[in-house]
Protein backbone atom coordinates (compact mmCIF):
# COMPACT_ATOMS: atom_id res chain seq x y z
CA UNK A 1 0.00 0.00 0.00
CA UNK A 2 1.52 3.48 -0.83
CA UNK A 3 1.32 5.69 2.22
CA UNK A 4 1.44 8.61 0.29
CA UNK A 5 -1.98 7.56 -1.06
CA UNK A 6 -3.40 7.10 2.27
CA UNK A 7 -2.22 10.31 3.77
CA UNK A 8 -4.31 11.81 0.84
CA UNK A 9 -7.36 10.13 1.31
CA UNK A 10 -7.01 11.52 4.80
CA UNK A 11 -6.56 14.88 4.12
CA UNK A 12 -9.47 14.81 1.76
CA UNK A 13 -12.03 13.07 4.61
CA UNK A 14 -10.54 16.15 7.14
CA UNK A 15 -11.11 18.88 4.88
CA UNK A 16 -13.92 17.52 2.84
CA UNK A 17 -12.57 19.07 -0.42
CA UNK A 18 -10.02 18.17 -3.17
CA UNK A 19 -9.03 21.89 -3.29
CA UNK A 20 -8.26 22.45 0.49
CA UNK A 21 -6.22 18.65 0.34
CA UNK A 22 -3.92 20.08 -2.37
CA UNK A 23 -3.57 23.22 -0.71
CA UNK A 24 -2.08 21.48 2.73
CA UNK A 25 -0.46 18.47 0.60
CA UNK A 26 1.48 21.21 -1.37
CA UNK A 27 0.40 19.66 -4.69
CA UNK A 28 -2.24 20.11 -7.67
CA UNK A 29 -5.57 19.08 -7.58
CA UNK A 30 -5.64 16.63 -10.08
CA UNK A 31 -2.91 14.58 -7.93
CA UNK A 32 -5.12 14.31 -5.19
CA UNK A 33 -8.07 13.30 -8.04
CA UNK A 34 -5.49 10.69 -8.93
CA UNK A 35 -4.26 9.31 -5.54
CA UNK A 36 -7.76 8.62 -4.58
CA UNK A 37 -8.96 7.42 -7.79
CA UNK A 38 -5.88 4.76 -7.70
CA UNK A 39 -7.03 3.83 -3.70
CA UNK A 40 -10.36 3.37 -4.84
CA UNK A 41 -9.72 1.47 -7.42
CA UNK A 42 -7.29 -0.32 -5.14
CA UNK A 43 -9.86 -1.37 -2.69
CA UNK A 44 -13.04 -1.66 -5.35
CA UNK A 45 -14.83 0.82 -3.01
CA UNK A 46 -16.09 4.33 -4.05
CA UNK A 47 -14.57 6.45 -0.83
CA UNK A 48 -16.05 10.02 -1.70
CA UNK A 49 -19.30 11.15 -3.37
CA UNK A 50 -18.41 14.00 -5.49
CA UNK A 51 -20.00 17.53 -6.00
CA UNK A 52 -19.69 20.84 -6.71
CA UNK A 53 -20.13 21.52 -2.93
CA UNK A 54 -16.98 19.02 -1.91
CA UNK A 55 -16.57 15.33 -1.07
CA UNK A 56 -18.44 13.41 1.37
CA UNK A 57 -17.12 10.16 2.62
CA UNK A 58 -19.21 7.03 1.59
CA UNK A 59 -20.11 4.33 3.99
CA UNK A 60 -17.21 2.31 2.59
CA UNK A 61 -15.32 5.76 3.29
CA UNK A 62 -15.64 5.72 6.57
CA UNK A 63 -15.33 2.06 7.49
CA UNK A 64 -11.48 2.51 5.79
CA UNK A 65 -10.85 5.90 7.39
CA UNK A 66 -10.71 3.59 10.87
CA UNK A 67 -8.08 1.58 9.14
CA UNK A 68 -6.06 4.28 7.25
CA UNK A 69 -5.51 5.98 10.63
CA UNK A 70 -4.16 2.59 11.84
CA UNK A 71 -2.27 2.05 9.20
CA UNK A 72 -0.49 5.56 8.92
CA UNK A 73 0.13 5.58 12.87
CA UNK A 74 1.98 2.47 12.08
CA UNK A 75 3.80 3.68 9.39
CA UNK A 76 5.37 6.50 11.47
CA UNK A 77 6.11 3.93 14.40
CA UNK A 78 7.99 1.94 12.09
CA UNK A 79 10.01 4.46 9.79
CA UNK A 80 11.26 6.65 13.17
CA UNK A 81 11.91 2.96 14.49
CA UNK A 82 13.85 2.20 11.47
CA UNK A 83 15.51 5.33 11.65
CA UNK A 84 17.55 5.40 14.72
CA UNK A 85 20.90 4.58 14.17
CA UNK A 86 23.13 1.67 16.30
CA UNK A 87 24.00 2.76 19.98
CA UNK A 88 21.07 5.21 20.20
CA UNK A 89 17.68 4.76 21.85
CA UNK A 90 15.49 7.17 20.66
CA UNK A 91 15.38 9.63 17.19
CA UNK A 92 14.01 13.04 16.57
CA UNK A 93 13.91 14.95 13.36
CA UNK A 94 13.63 18.91 13.83
CA UNK A 95 13.62 21.36 11.35
CA UNK A 96 14.15 25.67 11.34
CA UNK A 97 14.02 27.90 9.17
CA UNK A 98 17.37 29.72 8.42
CA UNK A 99 17.59 32.52 11.08
CA UNK A 100 16.65 30.68 13.84
CA UNK A 101 19.43 28.03 14.01
CA UNK A 102 22.01 30.16 14.31
CA UNK A 103 20.98 30.84 18.66
CA UNK A 104 18.40 28.65 18.76
CA UNK A 105 18.26 25.49 16.98
CA UNK A 106 21.77 24.69 17.15
CA UNK A 107 21.81 25.39 20.96
CA UNK A 108 18.43 23.36 21.06
CA UNK A 109 20.53 20.09 19.87
CA UNK A 110 22.95 20.51 22.62
CA UNK A 111 20.63 21.00 25.36
CA UNK A 112 18.55 17.98 24.06
CA UNK A 113 21.88 15.40 23.71
CA UNK A 114 22.88 16.51 26.93
CA UNK A 115 19.53 15.79 28.47
CA UNK A 116 19.26 12.08 26.63
CA UNK A 117 22.46 10.96 25.49
CA UNK A 118 20.85 8.27 23.89
CA UNK A 119 19.01 10.43 21.20
CA UNK A 120 20.29 10.52 17.88
CA UNK A 121 19.05 13.76 16.02
CA UNK A 122 18.63 14.90 12.30
CA UNK A 123 18.41 18.69 11.38
CA UNK A 124 16.56 20.24 8.12
CA UNK A 125 16.37 23.47 6.70
CA UNK A 126 13.42 25.50 4.75
CA UNK A 127 10.84 27.78 4.33
CA UNK A 128 8.21 27.85 6.01
CA UNK A 129 6.01 25.60 3.07
CA UNK A 130 8.85 23.02 2.59
CA UNK A 131 8.78 22.60 6.72
CA UNK A 132 4.79 22.29 6.95
CA UNK A 133 5.00 19.78 4.57
CA UNK A 134 7.67 17.96 6.29
CA UNK A 135 5.77 17.79 9.21
CA UNK A 136 2.30 16.99 7.79
CA UNK A 137 4.57 13.72 5.70
CA UNK A 138 6.12 12.83 9.04
CA UNK A 139 9.49 13.49 7.51
CA UNK A 140 10.43 16.30 10.60
CA UNK A 141 8.41 15.58 14.05
CA UNK A 142 9.24 19.38 15.09
CA UNK A 143 10.24 22.45 13.49
CA UNK A 144 10.87 26.46 14.11
CA UNK A 145 9.05 28.93 12.03
CA UNK A 146 8.31 32.81 12.08
CA UNK A 147 4.79 31.98 9.86
CA UNK A 148 3.16 28.38 11.30
CA UNK A 149 0.44 26.97 9.13
CA UNK A 150 -2.10 24.88 11.03
CA UNK A 151 -2.80 21.28 10.26
CA UNK A 152 -4.35 18.57 11.47
CA UNK A 153 -2.45 16.61 13.57
CA UNK A 154 0.07 19.43 14.59
CA UNK A 155 0.18 21.58 17.39
CA UNK A 156 1.21 25.09 17.41
CA UNK A 157 3.21 26.96 20.37
CA UNK A 158 4.83 30.50 20.87
CA UNK A 159 8.39 29.94 21.62
CA UNK A 160 9.68 33.56 21.87
CA UNK A 161 8.97 36.93 20.42
CA UNK A 162 12.20 38.13 17.96
CA UNK A 163 12.28 41.48 17.15
CA UNK A 164 12.95 42.88 13.44
CA UNK A 165 15.11 46.07 13.70
CA UNK A 166 16.36 48.52 11.01
CA UNK A 167 20.89 47.63 10.10
CA UNK A 168 23.23 49.42 8.27
CA UNK A 169 25.84 48.20 7.01
CA UNK A 170 28.35 52.17 7.55
CA UNK A 171 28.83 53.06 11.14
CA UNK A 172 26.55 56.10 12.62
CA UNK A 173 23.81 55.71 10.13
CA UNK A 174 20.61 57.40 10.52
CA UNK A 175 16.96 57.02 8.74
CA UNK A 176 18.04 59.25 5.88
CA UNK A 177 18.31 56.05 3.70
CA UNK A 178 17.84 57.50 0.10
CA UNK A 179 19.18 55.20 -2.56
CA UNK A 180 20.10 52.12 0.15
CA UNK A 181 17.44 50.78 1.46
CA UNK A 182 16.69 47.32 0.92
CA UNK A 183 13.08 46.17 1.53
CA UNK A 184 12.76 42.68 2.94
CA UNK A 185 9.20 41.34 2.77
CA UNK A 186 9.11 39.46 5.95
CA UNK A 187 4.82 38.88 5.82
CA UNK A 188 1.57 40.95 5.32
CA UNK A 189 1.76 41.80 8.85
CA UNK A 190 5.16 43.52 8.46
CA UNK A 191 4.38 45.55 5.06
CA UNK A 192 1.12 46.52 6.50
CA UNK A 193 2.67 47.99 9.77
CA UNK A 194 5.75 49.44 7.85
CA UNK A 195 3.97 51.37 4.98
CA UNK A 196 1.96 52.94 8.11
CA UNK A 197 4.92 53.57 10.64
CA UNK A 198 7.68 54.46 7.96
CA UNK A 199 6.00 55.82 5.06
CA UNK A 200 9.55 58.02 4.36
CA UNK A 201 11.76 55.18 3.68
CA UNK A 202 12.55 54.96 0.35
CA UNK A 203 11.37 52.37 -2.22
CA UNK A 204 14.52 51.63 -3.95
CA UNK A 205 13.53 49.06 -6.08
CA UNK A 206 15.08 46.69 -4.27
CA UNK A 207 12.65 43.81 -2.40
CA UNK A 208 13.61 40.37 -0.96
CA UNK A 209 11.86 37.76 0.09
CA UNK A 210 15.08 35.73 1.39
CA UNK A 211 14.31 36.11 5.33
CA UNK A 212 17.80 36.57 7.26
CA UNK A 213 19.73 35.39 4.63
CA UNK A 214 19.24 39.35 3.20
CA UNK A 215 21.81 40.06 5.72
CA UNK A 216 24.45 38.59 3.76
CA UNK A 217 23.48 41.05 0.68
CA UNK A 218 23.60 44.13 3.27
CA UNK A 219 27.19 43.74 4.92
CA UNK A 220 28.89 43.54 1.64
CA UNK A 221 26.88 46.65 0.34
CA UNK A 222 26.22 50.12 1.39
CA UNK A 223 22.72 48.76 2.44
CA UNK A 224 20.48 48.62 5.42
CA UNK A 225 17.26 46.60 5.93
CA UNK A 226 14.89 45.31 9.11
CA UNK A 227 16.59 42.09 10.21
CA UNK A 228 15.46 39.70 13.20
CA UNK A 229 17.76 40.81 16.60
CA UNK A 230 18.92 37.18 17.01
CA UNK A 231 20.20 36.34 13.85
CA UNK A 232 21.64 40.01 13.37
CA UNK A 233 23.63 39.95 16.52
CA UNK A 234 26.64 38.14 15.04
CA UNK A 235 26.73 41.41 12.51
CA UNK A 236 26.72 43.70 14.87
CA UNK A 237 29.53 42.07 17.34
CA UNK A 238 31.55 41.86 14.32
CA UNK A 239 31.24 45.39 13.38
CA UNK A 240 29.70 44.57 9.97
CA UNK A 241 26.07 46.26 10.67
CA UNK A 242 25.46 48.47 12.96
CA UNK A 243 21.78 50.14 14.29
CA UNK A 244 20.11 52.54 13.02
CA UNK A 245 19.07 55.00 16.19
CA UNK A 246 15.53 56.12 16.13
CA UNK A 247 14.26 53.34 13.93
CA UNK A 248 11.04 51.65 15.14
CA UNK A 249 11.28 48.09 15.52
CA UNK A 250 8.66 45.44 14.77
CA UNK A 251 7.43 41.98 16.91
CA UNK A 252 8.21 39.12 15.25
CA UNK A 253 7.08 35.95 17.20
CA UNK A 254 8.78 32.55 16.47
CA UNK A 255 6.80 29.23 16.96
CA UNK A 256 7.34 25.78 17.66
CA UNK A 257 5.61 23.44 15.29
CA UNK A 258 5.09 19.94 16.67
CA UNK A 259 3.60 16.73 15.59
CA UNK A 260 0.82 15.43 17.99
CA UNK A 261 2.00 11.71 17.53
CA UNK A 262 5.41 11.96 18.51
CA UNK A 263 6.37 9.60 21.59
CA UNK A 264 5.34 11.46 24.61
CA UNK A 265 8.47 11.02 26.88
CA UNK A 266 10.46 12.42 23.81
CA UNK A 267 8.20 15.60 23.12
CA UNK A 268 8.11 16.45 27.29
CA UNK A 269 11.93 16.39 26.88
CA UNK A 270 11.94 18.45 23.93
CA UNK A 271 9.25 20.75 24.52
CA UNK A 272 11.45 21.25 28.14
CA UNK A 273 14.56 21.76 26.58
CA UNK A 274 13.37 24.54 24.13
CA UNK A 275 12.13 26.25 27.29
CA UNK A 276 14.99 26.76 28.56
CA UNK A 277 17.14 27.45 25.22
CA UNK A 278 14.59 30.41 24.53
CA UNK A 279 14.21 31.77 27.87
CA UNK A 280 18.34 32.15 27.72
CA UNK A 281 18.00 33.75 24.16
CA UNK A 282 15.20 36.30 25.33
CA UNK A 283 18.23 37.71 27.70
CA UNK A 284 21.06 37.89 25.07
CA UNK A 285 17.73 39.68 22.65
CA UNK A 286 16.80 42.49 25.39
CA UNK A 287 20.85 43.72 26.17
CA UNK A 288 21.02 44.55 22.11
CA UNK A 289 17.47 46.03 22.15
CA UNK A 290 18.92 47.47 25.40
CA UNK A 291 21.68 49.16 23.35
CA UNK A 292 19.39 49.93 20.70
CA UNK A 293 17.79 52.19 23.24
CA UNK A 294 20.57 53.32 24.63
CA UNK A 295 21.95 55.09 21.22
CA UNK A 296 18.35 56.36 20.55
CA UNK A 297 17.97 60.20 21.61
CA UNK A 298 14.98 59.83 22.58
CA UNK A 299 14.70 58.08 25.76
CA UNK A 300 12.38 55.10 24.54
CA UNK A 301 12.23 53.31 21.37
CA UNK A 302 8.63 52.43 19.75
CA UNK A 303 7.72 48.86 18.66
CA UNK A 304 5.28 49.26 15.38
CA UNK A 305 2.65 46.22 14.75
CA UNK A 306 1.17 43.62 16.96
CA UNK A 307 -1.46 45.08 19.22
CA UNK A 308 -0.51 48.36 18.14
CA UNK A 309 2.23 50.87 19.64
CA UNK A 310 4.04 50.14 22.51
CA UNK A 311 6.93 51.40 24.26
CA UNK A 312 10.14 50.02 25.50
Amino acid sequence: MDITLIKTFLQVAATGSFVAASNRLFVTQSAVSLRVQRLEDSLGRQLFTRSKAGAVLTASGREFEHYALSLLKLWEEARQQVAIPAGFTHSLTIGAQYSLWPRLGFRWIDDMQSRVPGLSIRAELGMPDRLTRFLIEGVVQAALLYTPQLRPGLEVEKVLNDELILLASWPDPTLDLEGRYVFVDWGPEFTHSHALDLPELPNTGLTMALGALAADYVVNRKAAAYLPARAARKYLESGQLHLVPEAPRFPYPAWAVWREDIDPKIAAMAKTSLSAVAFAADDAQQMMLNRLAQISNAEEVEEMGGNGRRQV
